[in-house]
């Protein structure tokens, strides 16, 4: 990392902490009809960042076997500066560069697509698995950890030092993402109890979900 070096982050423990925070991976990665960028769930163990999608998805169809570019993002707050050019926020990001895979056999995507459903809330034990037509449909692809790499910013406006005594306000908008309550299906049948995992992310943060 070169620009913003001083905020560069290379130990693993904090980019996964980073990963296993956030919701949502944007991949990118060059088709043949030019670059493509796609919000996409994901999920992770101790050495690849997985993706999933539906066997047409042209992202992952590319991306096998290719380099792509995968960013997760989690905006901690809006920082107001005394003097705009200064403005910034608080952040938390990972960069991961690599030769992606396709995942094969059903056993290891079956274990990978739990770990992207568990990502977002810890349901695979309590639902429906996919079945034989549902995996043949679904592409996986595995993104090496190797080549990872996290940018953080905290703490306040660094302002110009001719402008500490100034008129302007400076200070932190913090942001928090908070879940709220289930809300049942309209055509969920009585009596099916809501998983406990499901009831118990009310009021969390997705920071607090591990």
């Amino acid at each position: 990392m070169r620009r913003g070096a001083n905020r560069a982050v290379y130990e693993i423990d904090e980019i996964l902490a980073i990963l296993d925070a956030g919701l949502i991976a944007h991949a990118g990665v060059v088709t043949p009809d030019g670059p493509l960028v796609l919000p996409m769930a994901y999920g992770r163990d101790a050495d690849n960042l997985y993706l999933h999608g539906a066997l047409a998805n042209q992202l992952l169809g590319s991306g096998d076997g290719t380099e792509v570019c995968v960013t997760v993002t989690l905006v901690d707050g809006l920082v107001v500066a005394r003097g705009v050019f200064h403005n910034s926020m608080n952040y938390r990001s990972v960069v991961i560069r690599g030769r992606a895979r396709q995942v094969e056999g059903d056993a290891e995507r079956l274990r990978v697509l739990k770990l992207i459903t568990d990502h977002v809330v810890d349901q695979w034990d309590t639902s429906r698995a996919p079945n034989p037509t549902e995996l043949k449909r679904t592409l996986v692809i595995a993104v090496p950890l190797a080549e990872a790499s996290a940018k953080v910013r905290a703490g306040d406006p660094v302002d110009e030092p001719d402008d500490l005594g100034g008129p302007w306000w400076a200070g932190t908008v913090p942001i928090t993402t908070t879940f709220e309550a289930p809300v049942a299906a309209d055509d969920l049948a009585d009596g099916r109890p809501m998983p406990a995992a499901v009831a118990a992310i009310e009021g969390r943060s997705p920071d607090s979900r591990r």
